[in-house]
């Protein structure tokens, strides 16, 4: 299982770019699919699934950011966005509904494969953590609960509320971290990683579409408060448990 090679789906709407890459890609020892467009794209995920996607922003039809937000918040899948440089709001907004990076073009093929480790490491890693302790264990609050091994949320009727990513991460890290004051920059770190650092409002933004998921009233928010000068804390308490068997 650990000797699978990796399975990329590139999509560019540049067919010289789009096929040098997956031709490097391939040399390095992954399985490369390409799509030309969001269209190609979602056909293609009908029937296979990879492990990561690389994704142009600016496509001809569905944009980048629609078809990023359908991979992350309804298929769970890491993301890289492929971006030029004049992009930069459109890189954030892509940041904030998900994705997992980005490399702004032109980039060095080999950035792009370090790029590409380190995302599929942080998944790993955070997949690995949920599954080492108690198995099954899930978090609950005020009938809340969040399984981490399946990236679900429900609400207290049980009801399935879909998260991105990002959003799992946060509210995970507020979980393992319940009624104490996470700072901007360590959730940063937790939630975005690497370029997380340039954009000083991302993890604000995060949170405030969190509170809209899981806050009765966002505004006058009960379960993630705002400490002023020192970041967030999550004002309840949180059950780890391990359901009984169904």
């Amino acid at each position: 299982m650990a000797d699978d090679p990796v399975k990329l789906l590139l999509v560019d709407d540049e067919p010289a770019l789009r096929q040098s890459l997956a031709e490097y890609l391939s040399r390095q020892g992954f399985v490369v699919k390409e799509a030309e467009d969001a269209n190609k794209a979602r056909s293609t995920l009908l029937d296979w699934t990879p492990d990561l996607v690389l994704l142009d922003i600016m496509m001809p039809g569905e944009d980048g950011l629609s078809l990023c937000r359908h991979l992350v918040e309804a298929r769970g899948l890491p993301v890289i966005l492929l971006t030029a440089k004049g992009e930069a709001t459109d890189r954030i907004v892509g940041l904030e509904i998900g994705a997992d990076d980005y490399v702004v073009k032109p980039f060095e093929p080999r950035e792009l494969v370090a790029r590409i480790r380190s995302v599929l490491r942080r998944a790993a890693k955070g997949g690995a953590e949920s599954a080492t302790s108690e198995s099954d264990a899930r978090y609950e609050f005020e009938g809340w609960q969040l399984d981490p091994l399946k990236r679900r949320l429900t609400d207290p009727e049980s009801t399935v509320v879909p998260i991105s990513s990002a959003e799992f991460r946060l509210l995970t890290a507020f979980l393992e971290h319940p009624r104490q004051v996470l700072d901007r920059d360590r959730l940063l770190d937790m939630v975005q990683g690497r370029e997380a650092h340039l954009f000083d409002r991302a993890v604000d933004n995060q949170v405030s579409r969190l509170r809209r998921k899981i806050e009765e009233d966002s505004r006058d928010p009960k379960f993630i408060q705002t400490v002023w000068g020192g970041g967030y804390r999550f004002a309840s308490d949180v059950r780890r448990f391990v359901p009984d068997a169904e």
